[in-house]
């Protein structure tokens, strides 16, 4: 990393969990706070296409995406699409220069294929995620299933059942990378969940940033 005025440049931070953990309110403020401490950043949504896959299912009759394309066919989608958001949002902030704060990095298609019981597609995925280089900095946002199961519930714009959030919790904490990454509580107020992210974030954000206002459109994704 080169130095810019004493400090290293924050090129690339990511912030990850199971649904309902908050990774989208916090990596939009976190991105807002960099900026107005002046160090431009940029939001990127990861996303991996399952909810999409899973409207798509809705409206052909069948109740999931694990029964419209097979588990196979949801887990190849997926790494796909994110792998394709991934390589746009780094190309993205290579151009402008800008620090990319990305909501859902590669451990999260880890996390998802182990959650999926497809260990296989895991060694897939880890070849062609090999090029994306490691987040500076990966915050793991962990909440309590059950918590993560209620706030989905509540926002009503997608469904996860519970055995699915405790396998996706479970998977992220025997991934290899986990010992690298910062935990953070997350089940509090999300204005205490920003402190712990800007705190650990003191080097870049010298002075606490008041998080602003999250559109009710942020508010309500995964």
């Amino acid at each position: 990393m080169r130095a810019t005025g004493g400090r290293a440049r924050l090129r690339r931070v990511a912030l990850i969990g199971i649904d309902g953990s908050g990774k989208t309110t916090q990596a939009y403020r976190l991105a807002a706070a960099l900026t107005s401490a002046g160090r431009p950043a940029t939001y990127h949504r990861n996303a991996g296409g399952r909810r999409w896959l899973g409207r798509v299912a809705n409206r052909l009759g069948v109740p999931d995406a694990q029964r419209l394309v097979g588990r196979n066919g949801v887990l190849a989608v997926e790494s796909v699409l994110r792998w394709l958001a991934i390589a746009a949002a780094l190309l993205s902030c290579l151009v402008t220069g800008r620090t990319a704060v990305m909501d859902r990095y590669s451990a999260c298609q880890y996390a998802s294929i182990r959650a999926h019981g497809g260990q296989r597609w895991e060694r897939l995925a880890r070849v062609g995620y090999r090029v994306f280089p490691p987040p500076q900095v990966t915050f793991l946002l962990t909440v309590d299933p059950a918590e993560a199961y209620r706030r989905i519930e509540r926002r009503g714009t997608d469904h996860e059942t519970m055995d699915w959030l405790r396998a996706a919790d479970s998977a992220y904490r025997t991934l290899p990378e986990y010992p690298t990454f910062v935990l953070v509580d997350a089940g509090g107020p999300p204005e205490e969940v920003t402190r712990r992210i800007q705190a650990h974030l003191a080097q870049w954000l010298p002075a606490a940033v008041e998080p602003p206002a999250v559109p009710l459109a942020v508010q309500a994704r995964p």
